[in-house]
């Protein structure tokens, strides 16, 4: 996170950034303090906030499904989120608000649709069926409005879709961190119930725990927690699946300690991942969801070719 605050398009020595927080730089430093304070602590606080919560996310989807591949995505929040975007750029382009505000709508009626639909099957597997067709349709109807659009358009989606943290404003941090922060604990506070899934839906069921209510808190948490994150930030993929697999490697499966670690990883990863997408082509800047997608997806790769089915 440091070396995020110094480094970019104009750098800033990484001995200086702790003066220039404590204020205990002058000078010419004010150019410093600007670029320091009202463009790079913003956006690390926000990759900091985003990379917890996708994590996060990540464990509670593998939890429901018992599969460590699993992803927020599975259930529709990421194409519905893409979708609402989508209908907003090319139907009403007025703006990023309103972009912002149709994303989270999307996510927020394609989760509880799948929630809908899936809950008529028994088990999870028709959580996970309607979820698959969610994400279907909603890419048909991107695929529809992509081909309505202009060229202006086309542009707006393209970068929205790679993913983006330079929307971070202090505005934005002020609203989505408590919110954020709030759900997280909330999440925290479900690591019993996780590891009882752990055991299968039955035995959870024996232990105390209605198969119906861990299914509709831990769909409602993950839509409530990464609605708001996609449609600030675009699509910003693999987190919720590299991060919790490679924690659960290291730590095991209790999610006691799974959950916590995992949010401090995803934190740091995407933290680390939006510095290098700001100095490697610099002054340019990647789409931060390219930087997240180069490295998800060998690792996705990696984890089928290795895995015995």
């Amino acid at each position: 996170m440091m070396a995020s605050l110094s480094g970019g398009a104009f750098d800033i020595p990484l001995a200086r950034v702790g003066a220039l927080i404590t204020g205990a730089s002058s000078g010419s430093a004010s150019v410093e303090v600007r670029i320091l304070f009202e463009l790079r602590l913003p956006r690390v606080l926000l990759s900091a906030i985003v990379g917890a919560a996708l994590a996060a996310s990540g464990v509670l989807m593998q939890a429901l499904f018992r599969n460590p591949l699993a992803e927020p995505g599975l259930v529709g929040v990421s194409s519905g989120a893409a979708l609402g975007a989508v209908i907003a750029i090319v139907l009403f382009p007025a703006g990023a608000m309103l972009v912002g505000v149709s994303a989270f709508l999307g996510s927020l009626l394609a989760t509880s649709l799948a929630y809908v639909v899936g809950s008529r099957q028994p088990g999870i597997a028709g959580l996970l069926l309607a979820g698959i067709a969610i994400n279907t349709v909603a890419g048909s109807l991107i695929g529809l409005f992509t081909y309505m659009a202009d060229d202006t358009q086309l542009r707006d989606l393209t970068f929205w879709s790679m993913g983006s943290l330079a929307a971070a404003q202090w505005s934005t941090v002020a609203w989505l961190v408590p919110w954020v922060l709030v759900l997280l604990v909330v999440a925290g506070m479900q690591w019993r119930m996780l590891n009882a899934l752990l055991l299968g839906h039955q035995e959870a069921m024996h232990l105390g725990y209605q198969q119906e209510t861990l299914r509709r808190r831990l769909i409602v948490l993950t839509a409530l927690v990464v609605g708001p994150l996609v449609a600030v930030t675009g699509g910003i993929g693999f987190i919720g699946l590299v991060v919790p697999h490679l924690v659960r490697m290291l730590v095991g499966a209790n999610h006691r300690v799974l959950l916590p670690m995992s949010m401090l990883v995803g934190a740091v990863f995407l933290a680390a991942a939006d510095w290098w997408s700001r100095v490697i082509v610099a002054p340019a800047e990647l789409p931060i969801g390219l930087v997240t997608s180069l490295v998800g997806g060998p690792f996705f790769f990696w984890l089928l070719s290795r895995k015995k089915w």
